[in-house]
């Protein structure tokens, strides 16, 4: 099975000549469509709306057309903040989930409107130190042990340290309640990357019931209810996608069955959603530029794991596609590797494919989310452009390549010294 590129060999030659590999580029026009069908799976929800996870692909270009299609931002840093606000984000179109979190970030989030998601209990009086409590505010649940769908274990929220157990987040809102806030939501995050259209539904009941006994307890009633992410998107082409129809459909399901009886028919539904939102529509395109015939074949690209951390960082897969040779025989076994001084440094390890020559391009899928986001410049390598393939078939930068005068900039104070 294989996985088909959004931009073909005379597409990437063209580009190249303009931009040399390696390269990030997003496809525009499949963004868009992801995002509407995103909102008319959502659209029985009249409060539906999206904070897309500003981490996965912190580009500006990217949120500008997010935020053309309805979507707010999910910060986590005063970055990320920073960036939505120069993006146009403001007020509520922006969710603050954070943890170990700097008063600085807290004050910075209330001053832009931001709704806060508090990570803990104690962030509570950290809050109201650092800048008053909000009228609007949102708690984050950890409900401990382990999630399963059916008999299959999907993550260990009891090993995460993020959110509160359900004692402490009763008793949070009771506590903000007394301090003046208005407006309250509720957050949970179970389980990463899930290629399940169970898990959404799955989650959407457990937090609905918590909402009720919120409510029973406090006389708080939750105005929105925040999934978070955790929809995945299958990196190998043996996987079925989840099918964001079939997804809203079981949260509309969950949502009739268990909150309009409670008389919270009016709460609204938010998601965050990073990977499932860009994932599929990012390549990483790099050239063939060494072979090596030693214990193994080995390729060496032009790109590294400075360009695309996954591979390297948790053994992920991202598929690969030698441009021009899409229906010629996967009859070779390579390792697929960059120049890092790193073993680890291979985007594949015995993959089946076919004869790569050098100069050949390669496509690796699947990068539009923490491909570029994670770069790093380990060994001095500087991190690469992102294009942008737009709806007219034209290619933009739309962030130019690192150069050694980025790399050294930090450094001004140090050369002032030592001159």
């Amino acid at each position: 099975m294989s996985k088909k590129p959004f931009i073909t060999k005379e597409q990437a030659e063209t580009i190249i000549k303009e931009f040399p590999t390696p390269f990030h580029i997003y496809d525009e026009k499949a963004i868009r469509k992801n995002a509407r069908d995103l909102y008319k799976a959502f659209s029985w929800n009249k409060g539906f709306r999206e904070y897309f996870a500003v981490k996965a692909t912190p580009t500006p270009a990217i949120l500008q057309i997010l935020k053309e299609e309805g979507c707010g931002t999910d910060c986590s840093s005063y970055s990320e903040l920073l960036m939505s606000e120069k993006c146009g984000f403001t007020g509520e179109d922006i969710m603050f989930s954070s943890n170990d979190t700097p008063d600085m970030e807290f004050a910075y989030a209330k001053k832009l409107g931001a709704i806060i998601n508090l990570d803990d209990i104690t962030h509570i009086e950290a809050v109201e130190k650092a800048c008053g409590i909000p009228e609007t505010i949102c708690c984050r649940y950890n409900p401990g042990g382990k999630f399963s769908i059916s008999t299959t274990i999907m993550d260990n929220p009891g090993d995460a340290k993020y959110g509160m157990t359900k004692e402490q987040i009763i008793k949070a809102y009771s506590i903000l309640k007394e301090k003046g806030a208005k407006r309250f939501g509720i957050h949970a995050f179970l389980a990463s990357n899930t290629v399940s259209n169970e898990y959404y539904p799955t989650l959407a009941r457990i937090l609905f019931e918590l909402a009720v006994e919120i409510k029973e307890k406090t006389g708080v009633s939750l105005s929105f209810i925040n999934l978070s992410g955790g929809i995945g998107v299958p990196y190998t082409p043996d996987k079925e996608p989840n099918d964001i129809f079939v997804i809203g459909e079981g949260v509309r399901k969950a949502f009739e069955e268990i909150l309009v009886p409670a008389g919270l028919g009016d709460v609204s539904i938010f998601t965050e959603l990073g990977r499932y939102m860009l994932a599929p529509y990012g390549h990483l395109v790099t050239t063939a530029i060494r072979e090596k015939h030693t214990h193994k074949e080995y390729i060496g690209v032009d790109a590294c794991a400075v360009n695309l951390m996954r591979p390297a960082m948790y053994g992920a897969y991202h598929h690969i596609t030698v441009l021009g040779k899409e229906d010629a025989p996967c009859d070779h076994t390579y390792d697929i590797t960059g120049s890092l001084c790193e073993n680890n440094d291979k985007f594949a390890i015995d993959r089946k494919l076919p004869e790569i020559d050098i100069g050949d391009i390669l496509v690796i899928h699947d990068t539009g989310a923490h491909g570029f986001a994670m770069g790093y410049n380990y060994n001095g390598k500087l991190k690469s452009a992102e294009l942008l393939l737009r709806e007219d078939g034209s290619v933009v930068m739309i962030r130019r390549p690192e150069t050694v005068d980025d790399y050294f900039a930090t450094l001004d104070g140090f050369w002032n010294v030592i001159e």
